[in-house]
């Protein structure tokens, strides 16, 4: 790594989160190649995403799920992921371990995800060999089945925020930005490549019958892409691991040597690490005991009231979060079924060698098409994201992305056609890479802000209080807005499609609180000039 001004071979780091034992790091530019390397995350990540939503239904259906466990296995995956979600972020800004603080997290819900596959995707196929008893048969299959999908569902919801608290701890505030532009861009390419993938008909060619059936197709390709993936992602950045600061106060320093004042204390991001190998702290510690401090810390009363207490301008983010990712959801998730049921007139409940059902199975598979479009329309949208930001700024994309979105859902909603809802497919990957991108820029933009406002109060021979916030629990908390959607989404959308009757309501209803989301992100969310 190059030198980030002054000394060559010299990384200064300064203290970003207030009061805490870590600070912000400043590191040097980092190459567009590791950028992507460290976005291959996004890709594996969204390819099993994109695998999960065309066979999942399915392989509940093979497997005799009942009806009346379908919301608990929607909504126990979003409600735990909404509980432990801050806990774990906040937990991996104080993790110690030698790998460092973010990618420990990471590659144990890596794994969870590549094992909750392995159940949902192989379960009843292995219980089939070895449970010979139909009622003991079916028990077991439901059992495996379900726990797998509520293990990927809460492992591949949860890892998004150590991965962009990952990359925010590495990289430079230019660099987070082309961080993120490259994660919205690759997450676009994942999904494309999970539906192609999904929409081939694998039981009629030579690798479905020499691996037996789809779904261990799908099995073996989404876990060669998970694995390959997330080695390139851990492998892309050194992270620095968190010292113990109450381990690291250097024995009486030699007095005539300045950089090592006694009155400094070293803290994880206040190292100057040079070619000779010896630490020199930097202006800026803070003269308190972070030992004690990340005990105080970590506990669940000052974890919550480090999260009421946050600012209001963070609050205003997660609620504009909250409300594109409802819209969002409200819409992708019925999609196919508004696609055969709305646009081609077809009927799920009619016997399946019935033209009706035939109809509807094609009106399916059109749809996925449709959520391919979307996939690659995010991508090229995230690659124009870096052009347009300098001219109408995160304000302007935030918006456009909200409204674009609800516009597209609105016309598809109310002019129900099979081109021109395909064509309008291309607004969900606008609102897409709006949701993966914007909010974490505004979230950068703040740190960024908060770091040079406790400059400033550091050089006046001040010290800021602490909030017991880090970057993790503060992406964390974004990102957990994603499972209270899910919540909120899987507990009144199927009331209101019953309701009403028909699943047009559902994308109506999308459309409206993408356009409300359009006057929040206007009025309320705050922008850093």
């Amino acid at each position: 790594m190059g030198g980030n001004g002054g000394q060559p071979g010299i990384h200064t780091y300064t203290s970003l989160a207030e009061g805490g034992p870590f600070g912000s790091v400043e590191p040097p530019k980092r190459p567009t190649g590791r950028l992507i390397m460290h976005s291959m995350a996004m890709f594996g990540r969204e390819f099993c995403y994109a695998v999960e939503a065309a066979y999942v239904t399915p392989v509940l259906l093979s497997v005799g799920l009942p009806k009346s466990l379908y919301s608990v296995v929607w909504l126990l995956s979003p409600v735990l992921g909404f509980l432990l979600q801050p806990v774990v972020g906040s937990a991996s800004d104080y993790c110690r371990a030698g790998w460092g603080r973010r990618r420990p997290f990471i590659l144990t819900l890596a794994v969870m995800m590549l094992l909750g596959m392995a159940l949902y995707l192989n379960g009843d196929t292995v219980i089939s060999a070895l449970i010979a008893d139909p009622s003991r048969k079916l028990i077991w299959a439901i059992t495996i089945t379900m726990t797998g999908v509520v293990l990927f569902d809460f492992a591949a919801d949860f890892i998004d925020g150590p991965i962009k608290a990952y990359l925010f701890d590495v990289c430079s505030h230019q660099d987070k930005e082309r961080g993120l532009h490259y994660h919205a861009l690759f997450t676009g390419f994942g999904g494309a490549l999970g539906y192609l993938l999904g929409a081939i008909d694998w039981a009629h060619l030579k690798l479905g019958r020499v691996l037996g059936t789809e779904f261990q197709v799908m099995f073996f390709f989404s876990a060669l892409v998970l694995a390959l993936c997330f080695i390139i992602h851990l492998c892309s950045i050194p992270e620095a691991p968190l010292r113990d600061a109450a381990k690291d106060i250097l024995p009486q320093p030699a007095p005539q040597d300045p950089p090592l004042s006694s009155d400094r204390k070293h803290e994880y991001g206040s190292i100057e690490k040079v070619k000779s190998g010896y630490e020199l702290p930097v202006q800026g510690g803070k003269n308190k005991n972070p030992a004690e401090q990340i005990q105080r810390t970590m506990t669940m009363k000052s974890l919550l009231r480090a999260l009421m207490n946050m600012p209001p301008h963070y609050r205003c983010l997660c609620i504009s979060h909250l409300i594109g990712w409802t819209a969002f959801l409200s819409n992708m998730l019925f999609f196919t079924d508004f696609m055969g049921r709305i646009v081609y007139h077809g009927n799920p409940y009619s016997a399946h060698n019935s033209t009706e059902f035939l109809i509807y199975e094609r009106g399916v598979e059109v749809g996925c098409w449709g959520l391919c479009i979307n996939s690659v329309f995010s991508s090229l949208y995230s690659y124009f994201q870096k052009a347009l930001v300098s001219y109408v700024g995160l304000k302007g994309l935030y918006f456009m992305g909200y409204l674009l979105f609800g516009l597209g859902t609105g016309l598809i909603g109310l002019f129900p056609n099979v081109y021109s809802t395909l064509v309008l497919c291309a607004s969900f990957g606008v609102m897409s890479s709006t949701l993966y991108t914007v909010p974490f820029n505004l979230i950068a933009e703040y740190h960024r802000e908060e770091q040079q406002e406790e400059q400033k109060q550091q050089a006046q021979g001040g010290g800021p209080d602490s909030s017991g916030r880090g970057q993790g629990l503060d992406c964390a908390t974004l990102t957990c807005m994603v499972q209270l959607a899910q919540i909120l989404v899987g507990g009144g959308l199927g009331f209101l499609v019953n309701m009403a009757g028909s699943v047009v309501v559902v994308v109506i209803t999308a459309s409206l609180v993408a356009l409300i989301g359009c006057c929040f992100v206007a009025v309320f969310v705050r922008y850093v000039d």
